[in-house]
């Protein structure tokens, strides 16, 4: 298992996605733009939009290398060195407010001093929550997790929770799932679980997301909904400029701006002040974005 060997299973994860999210949408079609990035490295952005569910998404392929800039030895706390970073990274932004909002990220991280890890993440973020659907999510990543180590999904769930939380707004971006980062072993039988574990969390985005896809993409709305959806989405764009690490690592390398900022909404919505009618779904969904919710058993 070498950077070479794991950037291909990146690839042939990418190619899967793509062609489960391409059946399931029965219209929407993946564009391919391939790049290279100056410094080293480059990758291939694929992009969906307008088709019968996908209003908008992006599964990205990238492998990138060369000098580490300053400040992400500083933020990392690592020694000087060069670096080389694959992976793959989702965002589909669905055309219904009923079908919910889904990310998911695969990496891997080296540097020629011999630093490496694998780190990654998959979190959904439904527009309206629904309880039986927050269940089986969970109840899918956790079979994911359970398979390779009982504690991975507890730990990566608090994980979660406690990452994809928007600060300034004291909510969570949806109802979670699992995140993970820095996950290294020196025996190289144990580095390889990590790995496949990592490739299982990629396998199961296209299943649970055609769930998803095929069960809620025939429930009714309206104006109020899609009003609604344009405000979560605005809540999504805040936590990507705001928060996340991977948007700031990857303008931080000098990575492609278009690719990285892929996960934006195709629109969204800022109302001042909106409240939500006490008793609506929308006011129901803004309680459950709480952290430490056991979204399994409720």
């Amino acid at each position: 298992m070498d950077k070479n060997s794991i950037a291909k299973d990146f690839m042939d994860i990418q190619d899967h996605i793509c062609q489960e999210l391409e059946l399931e949408d029965g219209k929407g079609k993946f564009r391919e733009d391939k790049w290279v990035r100056p410094e080293g490295g480059g990758g291939r952005t694929r992009i969906i939009q307008n088709g019968n569910i996908i209003e908008k998404g992006g599964v990205a392929f990238s492998a990138v290398e060369g000098p580490t800039p300053e400040k992400i030895l500083n933020k990392l706390q690592l020694e000087k060195a060069d670096f080389f970073a694959t992976g793959v990274s989702i965002v589909l932004h669905p055309e219904s407010p009923m079908v919910p909002i889904i990310h998911m990220n695969i990496r891997y991280f080296e540097m020629s001093s011999g630093v490496r890890w694998f780190g990654g993440g998959i979190d959904l973020t439904p527009h309206y929550i629904d309880l039986e659907d927050a269940k089986y999510f969970h109840q899918e990543v956790k079979a994911t997790c359970d398979h390779f180590d009982p504690t991975y999904y507890p730990k990566f769930k608090k994980w979660a929770d406690d990452y994809f939380f928007i600060k300034h707004r004291n909510e969570t971006r949806g109802i979670g799932g699992i995140f993970f980062d820095r996950l290294v072993s020196e025996d190289q039988g144990e580095m390889g679980q990590i790995f496949e574990f990592v490739k299982s969390v990629g396998y199961l985005f296209p299943k649970v997301y055609r769930h998803f896809m095929s069960k809620n993409k025939s429930l009714p709305y309206g104006a109020t909904e899609k009003q609604w959806q344009a405000l979560r989405r605005g809540r999504y764009v805040e936590f990507n400029l705001v928060w996340d690490a991977g948007t700031k690592f990857g303008l931080d390398t000098n990575g492609r701006t278009e690719s990285i900022l892929m996960s934006m909404p195709p629109s969204a919505n800022w109302e001042y002040m909106h409240v939500p009618k006490e008793g609506s779904p929308e006011a129901k969904t803004l309680a459950y974005l709480k952290k430490d919710i056991d979204w399994i058993n409720l």
